[in-house]
């Protein structure tokens, strides 16, 4: 009797599993919902942020949004880099050595924050964080793994657009090259001119492609 009372108190849990699974389905959905509206809603964004790499090596600097497609890494006083896009394309700009690398922004994982257009609902997932208080998103291309991953994190917060303030991401693209940004002192709504995604050409024969 003791075995078959076990096992009908366990029947209630193994009934439970086929309903859960949609439940949580449901609630992924409408969190991927949240961080679409999350992306629509902000049309601009300032903030401070960190950035470290897999060597664990840190940078500083401003970052400025503009959507659709428009963002700008200004690095701290000394680094010589600087990042820019300007809705189509990513660029990387080494003043040290005077080098230029551009690529379409929808083969960075950054593509998956700068689109208002896409649906995360179709290469996205929710990845369980633990605390309530937490959203974790993660954004692939299943069809373009080359286009790399982006994972991004938010804090629940009412006062914020979609009820989310974004603490920023984890990036890793094809060569396993992961890069965490950390966000603070984020303003949203805030006037950005288009020429703050402009840069000058360190090539020589100075041609200014970014302004």
């Amino acid at each position: 009797m003791k075995r078959i009372s076990l096992a009908l108190a366990a029947a209630p849990v193994l009934l439970a599993v086929p309903l859960a699974a949609p439940l949580l389905a449901q609630q992924d959905q409408s969190e991927l919902n949240r961080v679409n509206a999350y992306i629509r809603a902000v049309t601009s964004m300032t903030a401070d942020f960190s950035q470290t790499d897999r060597n664990g090596q840190t940078l500083t600097g401003q970052l400025t949004l503009k959507q659709p497609g428009k963002i700008r890494f200004q690095y701290q006083k000394g680094v010589p880099l600087l990042i820019v896009g300007d809705g189509k394309a990513l660029t990387m700009i080494d003043y040290e050595v005077r080098q230029v690398q551009r690529w379409p922004i929808g083969n960075s994982p950054l593509g998956a924050l700068l689109d208002p257009n896409k649906d995360l609902s179709k290469y996205g997932k929710v990845v369980p964080t633990g605390d309530p208080s937490i959203l974790s998103v993660e954004a692939r291309d299943p069809k373009r793994p080359e286009y790399g991953t982006i994972t991004m994190i938010f804090r629940r917060d009412a006062a914020s657009p979609a009820g989310l303030q974004l603490y920023g991401w984890v990036a890793l693209d094809s060569q396993n090259n992961r890069t965490a940004i950390r966000l603070s002192n984020q303003r949203y709504g805030v006037p950005v001119a288009d020429s703050a995604f402009r840069w000058t050409d360190p090539r020589p024969k100075g041609r200014s492609a970014g302004g």
